[in-house]
């Protein structure tokens, strides 16, 4: 399968999915009274918080907002193959359910991508059920 999309974009679009879905690590306070510090130690994270770098998800929305509808249905079409929802035999059917949500508003469809759990993994775990890979594309090996 030749997808609409260029490889190098889907790539990019997985690699900066994964950026975005990281978070990162609490600060542990050092001057903290260590009796209030519940069974923690000093040096260690205990929880990882919910703050997402607003550029890479900017990139990221910027990257959904410059793609043809066909090729943002496609990406879809590839996280719904990806997830389970459509085999990759259901191709057809995926793009056209797709293509149906891209109609209905390139806004909606695009936050249904940034709203996607582990979007870079179905994404990628797409584009393996067609035999395409991101390995030995830019910086994802």
């Amino acid at each position: 399968m030749d997808p609409l999309t260029p490889l190098e974009t889907l790539c990019r679009i997985i690699l900066r999915a994964r950026e975005y879905e990281a978070q990162t690590a609490s600060d542990y306070d050092r001057d903290e009274d260590p009796d209030n510090v519940d069974d923690e130690q000093e040096g260690t994270l205990s929880v990882l918080e919910d703050d997402l770098n607003t550029s890479v998800e900017e990139e990221l929305r910027s990257v959904f907002e410059d793609l043809g509808e066909d090729q943002l249905a496609e990406v879809i079409a590839f996280c719904w193959v990806g997830q389970g929802t459509y085999e990759a035999a259901d191709w057809d059917e995926a793009m056209a359910e797709a293509q149906d949500l891209v109609n209905s508003g390139t806004d909606g469809a695009i936050d249904e991508l940034m709203e996607q759990p582990m979007l870079a993994s179905v994404l990628d775990s797409g584009l393996a059920a067609f035999d395409l890979s991101c390995e030995g594309i830019g910086e994802i090996s």
